[in-house]
C-alpha cells in the first residue's frame, strides 16, 4: 500500500537569481499560520539570535540549506533530526524539541505561547544575516525532498534538497500550483470556519480526506502532512461541543486522519513520527467504538513493523488482526499478508510460504463487503508484490525479480508511483542476482517515474542500486544508468 495525498499548503515565496546569487527580500514569517509555521519562526528566530547565516549553520550540522530555509519559512515539515541538530547547534536547551513534539502529538495553535522568541526583537525575516544568506532557496514549487546525492568518494548518501534537484525544472505550471499552494496554506481551516461556511463539517472533513487518497500517486508526503495535521486539530475542536453520532463520527475521523498521518510519515522514513499517530489513531479508534477500525489499525502497525525490519512485532501484531477481523472478511487476508512478510524478516521460508497460501486463500473466499472501505486495495497483485518483497528479504533474489516483474504489469494504469517504487525494486533484485545490464535498464525506467513523482520511496531504491551496481560500473548500461542517476540527484537549477 503507497499511498500519499494532494492537498498542498505552500510556502513564502523567495526568489533565485542564477549566477550573481542574489536573492529577493524574503516574504515576513507567519508564525500563527499553523503549529509548522510557528516551529520554524522559532528554529528562525534561535538561529538569528545567534548571529548565524543559514549557510554557516548548515555546514555545522550538514542540512542543506534549501531545505532549512522551507522549513523555518514553514513550508515543509522539520524531521525530527533537523530540530535536534538545530537545539543542540543553537543551545537551545531542549526547547525546540520539546515543541517539535507537542506538535506531533497534536498541539492546536491556540495552545502554543503567544510570547513565543520569534517575536522578540525585530522580525527575524529582516535580518542583514537572513537577506544575505538566503540566495539559494528554491521557488515554492519544488517541495523538499530527502534525496540521495552522490558523495565525493562516490557514494550515494542521503540529504535534504529540492524536488527540483530530482525532476529538474518545473516550468510556469510549477508557479501556478505554487500560488494556489499559498492560498491553501493561508485558507487553513478551523471549526469554527467550517460551522460558519454553513457547509456539514463532517462530510467536508470526509471530502477532503477522499481528495488526498485518490491522489495518492501524483504527490508526496512533504507538504501534505501540516494540513493533515490541520484536520486533526479541527476534529478535536469540534469534538468539545457534539454528542451521539456527530461524535462517535468525529473520532472515526480522527482516527483515519491519524492512520493517514502515520502513513505519510512513514512513506519519508521517519518511522519514530509514524509510531506516534498509528498508536494515536488506534487510540482514537478504541474511542470511537468502532471494532473493524481498529482491526485495520492494527494490520497497518504490523505493516510499519515490517518496514521498520521488527519481525516479531510484525508477526504478533498481524494476527492479533486476524483474530480480531471478521471470517472471510478483506482484512483478514491484508493481515495475513503482513504476517507473512514478518516471517520472511525472521528468515523463516517456509513459515512465510504458508503465510502467503493462507493470505491468497483467504482473499480468494473472501466476503467482498462493498460497504467496508478498509484494505480495499488489497488484491492478488498486491499480495504477490509483497511476496517479492519477502523473497528478496530471504536473498532469493531471482525470484523476487520475477515477482515484481508480474505484479508490475497486473498494476492499475494510475498507479504510478507504485509502479516506480516495484522498478526499484525488481532492479535491485536483479543486481544482487548477478543482472547487472538489466538492472539498469530497468532502473533507468525507476529513475525516469522518480522525475515525475519526486518519490522518496523509489529514490531510496535508486540509492541501494547505485551501491549494488558499483562493482559493475564500467558495463556500458550500468555507467549509463550511473551517470543518469547523478544528473538526476545534483542538478540544481
Amino acid at each position: 500500500m503507497d499511498r500519499s495525498a494532494m492537498w498542498l499548503p505552500g510556502d513564502g515565496y523567495i526568489g533565485h537569481i542564477e549566477g550573481d546569487e542574489v536573492g529577493q527580500r524574503p516574504n515576513q514569517l507567519t508564525p500563527h499560520a499553523s503549529p509548522q509555521h510557528y516551529l520554524g519562526a522559532e528554529m528562525r528566530a534561535w538561529r538569528s539570535n545567534r548571529g548565524l547565516s543559514l549557510g554557516k549553520l548548515s555546514k555545522s550540522i550538514l542540512f542543506n540549506t534549501s531545505y532549512m530555509a522551507r522549513v523555518e519559512r514553514g513550508g515543509q515539515a522539520a524531521s525530527a533530526d533537523l530540530v535536534r541538530a538545530y537545539d543542540d547547534a543553537l543551545g537551545a536547551g531542549g526547547s525546540l524539541v520539546r515543541l517539535h513534539t507537542s506538535i506531533l502529538q497534536g498541539v492546536s495553535l491556540e495552545a502554543l505561547p503567544a510570547t513565543d522568541v520569534a517575536n522578540q526583537g525585530s522580525h527575524v525575516a529582516n535580518s542583514l544575516v537572513d537577506l544575505a544568506e538566503e540566495t539559494d532557496i528554491q521557488a515554492p514549487s519544488e517541495e523538499g525532498l530527502s534525496v540521495p546525492v552522490r558523495a565525493d568518494d562516490g557514494r550515494i548518501i542521503f540529504v535534504s534538497l529540492s524536488r527540483r534537484a530530482l525532476i529538474g525544472a518545473l516550468g510556469a505550471s510549477a508557479a501556478i500550483a505554487a500560488v494556489t499552494d499559498t492560498a491553501a496554506a493561508a485558507s487553513a481551516p478551523r471549526s469554527s470556519d467550517l460551522i460558519a461556511s454553513g457547509a456539514n463539517p463532517i462530510e467536508l472533513l470526509q471530502a477532503t480526506r477522499r481528495v488526498l487518497i485518490d491522489n495518492d500517486n501524483l504527490f508526496g508526503p512533504h507538504r501534505v502532512i501540516p494540513t493533515v495535521q490541520q484536520q486533526i486539530a479541527v476534529i478535536k475542536e469540534l469534538r468539545a461541543d457534539r454528542r451521539g453520532t456527530d461524535r462517535r463520527q468525529l473520532l472515526q475521523l480522527q482516527t483515519q486522519y491519524s492512520e493517514l498521518c502515520g502513513w505519510l510519515y512513514q512513506d519519508l522514513g521517519d518511522f519514530r513520527a509514524a509510531q506516534h499517530w498509528m498508536r494515536e489513531a488506534l487510540e482514537a479508534s478504541h474511542m470511537a467504538g468502532d471494532d473493524e477500525l481498529t482491526t485495520y489499525i492494527l494490520a497497518r502497525r504490523s505493516q510499519l513493523a515490517g518496514d521498520m525490519h521488527d519481525p516479531i512485532e510484525a508477526v504478533d501484531v498481524a494476527e492479533a488482526a486476524e483474530d480480531r477481523a471478521a471470517p472471510h472478511s478483506r482484512l483478514a487476508a491484508v493481515a495475513a499478508t503482513y504476517a507473512a512478510h514478518g516471517h520472511a524478516l525472521r528468515k523463516d521460508p517456509e513459515a512465510a510460504q504458508r503465510a502467503y497460501e493462507h493470505a491468497r486463500e483467504l482473499h480468494a473466499t473472501m466476503d467482498p463487503d462493498p460497504s467496508s472501505p478498509w484494505g480495499v486495495w488489497l488484491d492478488a497483485a498486491y499480495i504477490d508484490v509483497q511476496r517479492a518483497h519477502s523473497l528478496a528479504a530471504l536473498g532469493d533474489h531471482h525470484g523476487a525479480a520475477e515477482g515484481f516483474r508480474n505484479a508490475i504489469g497486473r498494476l492499475p494504469a494510475g498507479f504510478h508511483r507504485d509502479r516506480g517504487v516495484y522498478l526499484g525494486r525488481e532492479a535491485v533484485s536483479l543486481a544482487r542476482a548477478g543482472e547487472a545490464e538489466q538492472a539498469a535498464v530497468v532502473g533507468i525506467q525507476a529513475l525516469s517515474i522518480a522525475r515525475d513523482t519526486g518519490s522518496d520511496r523509489i529514490s531510496r531504491e535508486l540509492a541501494q542500486l547505485d551501491g549494488v551496481l558499483d562493482q559493475w560500473r564500467t558495463v556500458p548500461g550500468v555507467a549509463d544508468f550511473k551517470a543518469a542517476l547523478t544528473e538526476a540527484v545534483l542538478r540544481q537549477a
